[in-house]
């Protein structure tokens, strides 16, 4: 089906879209809806997911086969998909401590597998191939007690659920934790807890989060986020990158 895409065309990969922000006017371009890629086989410790399984998922069926190294997944409200191409991670893990090697499809339709060693993966960083969409992924895992993985998984989630707005609509995390500190102390130093901007708001209970009162636009947003690395910039000097990624008009 790649191949029948004209060349010229935006395309837009989406999975649960909830690390995203995608601008007021729409996308212009074909959005590739990944949900259906939902393939999920556990062999010894091999597991192998599709891009569109939901990362809660494949925690769970890890932890049910005694298989640890995924447990952050539990918390992270993504698909697998997403989840490589940003080297998703949380409470001391990542995607690519267990990433053995990804599948992709290029835009002519090419399919292809990558080593994970061959993806340049740091924190919340992978470099895919220009134009690439990431179809599966292969993890390694190591054995593990399934009640002490699920008891984990169980203190992430309560412990998430303590520290992030959850009960509002956000994006995620938006900034990227600056090199031995955290983008959260920065904004919250900044005193912009609660600064808003139309319907959009930084929180509260967390400053690395921007939440939805329900009228917000994606321009509050974006201007929330500029006047918080404005902010955070003039007092301490410090450039935060984004990690909400900010879909751009092509």
């Amino acid at each position: 089906a790649m191949a029948l895409i004209p060349a010229g065309l935006p395309i837009l990969p989406l999975g649960r879209g909830s690390n995203m922000l995608v601008p007021d006017a729409g996308f212009d371009g074909l959005v590739l809806d990944l949900s259906e890629l939902s393939a999920l086989d556990i062999e010894g410790y091999r597991v192998q997911a599709g891009a569109g399984v939901r990362m809660g998922k494949l925690a769970q069926a890890c932890a049910n086969h005694g298989l640890t190294g995924l447990e952050f997944m539990a918390t992270v409200p993504g698909d697998v998909g997403g989840g490589i191409a940003m080297n998703a991670g949380a409470f001391g893990q990542q995607v690519s401590d267990t990433l053995a090697m990804i599948r992709i499809v290029d835009r002519t339709g090419r399919p292809a597998d990558i080593p994970a060693g061959e993806l340049s993966m740091r924190y919340r960083h992978t470099a895919l191939p220009a134009g690439a969409i990431v179809l599966a992924a292969h993890f390694t895992l190591k054995p593990g007690d399934p009640q002490a993985i699920r008891e984990a998984m169980r203190a992430m989630r309560a412990k998430r659920s303590d520290t992030q707005p959850l009960a509002w609509p956000n994006c995620g995390s938006v900034f990227k934790n600056p090199e031995g500190d955290h983008a959260a102390r920065l904004v919250e130093a900044a005193g912009l807890k609660g600064y808003a901007v139309g319907g959009a708001r930084i929180s509260e209970v967390h400053a690395n989060f921007i939440v939805n009162d329900g009228s917000a636009s994606a321009a509050d947003v974006l201007a929330l986020i500029e006047h918080a690395q404005q902010e955070v910039k003039a007092r301490f000097g410090v450039t935060l990158e984004p990690e909400v990624r900010i879909v751009r008009q092509p």
